[in-house]
């Protein structure tokens, strides 16, 4: 039987690809020490490095602008293994990237950092959490990571969050009022991982609803939601 009712609209999802370069990183006091780190470069005070962060922080924008300075190869902490380690270091650089307790090759990691030390590469490993707390059943790979220098990425604060807003919008083309802003700022949690998820959400529903992405809408969407 057709249907009678009103067709509803469907949003197209369409992609927004995120620049990594330097010129398009929003420094702040949460991310100040992490990219005066990467800037410093090679004037580090060891040879590998820890970057500690939460999701979304934008420890990957930082290790992308290290790796293109340092001509860094990057890869993944779940794609690390013995049989990927002679050619991780070939440019005499790695980023090794989301490692965590738990889900990494142990061994690997060990001798990648051997490697790094004997070959006098560098290393930029990013986590979630710092590695000292980790339990590793390899004692010499758990007394190496807790020797490394640890650089953290914390929550931003109100300014930043503000301005990487207006970005993640500008980005998409769209330009907004301050009195938005303002309404995202108090109302989805202080992160950078949550500002991109509201920028996309907005974006979705205006699309579907035929409406100026406005204050008004982010109200309809989140005013059940805690700040």
């Amino acid at each position: 039987m057709p249907n009678s009712g009103n067709p509803r609209q469907l949003a197209l999802t369409l992609s927004h690809p995120q620049s990594f370069a330097r010129e398009d990183f929003l420094s702040g006091p949460s991310n100040a020490v992490a990219l005066a780190l990467v800037e410093a470069w090679p004037d580090w005070p060891a040879r590998a490095v820890a970057l500690v962060g939460p999701d979304g922080s934008g420890k990957s924008h930082l290790a992308d602008i290290w790796a293109a300075e340092a001509g860094a190869r990057t890869i993944s902490a779940a794609a690390l293994n013995e049989a990927s380690l002679p050619g991780v270091l070939a440019s005499g650089a790695v980023v090794v990237e989301d490692l965590a307790e738990g889900g990494i090759d142990e061994r690997a990691l060990f001798h990648l950092l051997n490697l790094a030390r004997e070959e006098g590469a560098f290393a930029l490993l990013t986590m979630r959490t710092p590695p000292a707390g980790w339990k590793l059943a390899l004692r010499d790979l758990a007394s190496r990571l807790r020797a490394l220098p640890v650089v953290t990425v914390t929550p931003p604060d109100d300014v930043l969050l503000r301005s990487l807003l207006v970005k993640l919008f500008s980005d998409r083309q769209i330009a907004v009022e301050e009195s938005l802003i303002a309404y995202l700022a108090t109302h989805i949690e202080r992160s950078c991982a949550a500002a991109r998820v509201a920028v996309e959400e907005l974006d979705r529903e205006a699309l579907r609803q035929k409406r100026p992405i406005t204050r008004a809408l982010a109200a309809e969407l989140y005013r059940d939601r805690l700040p």
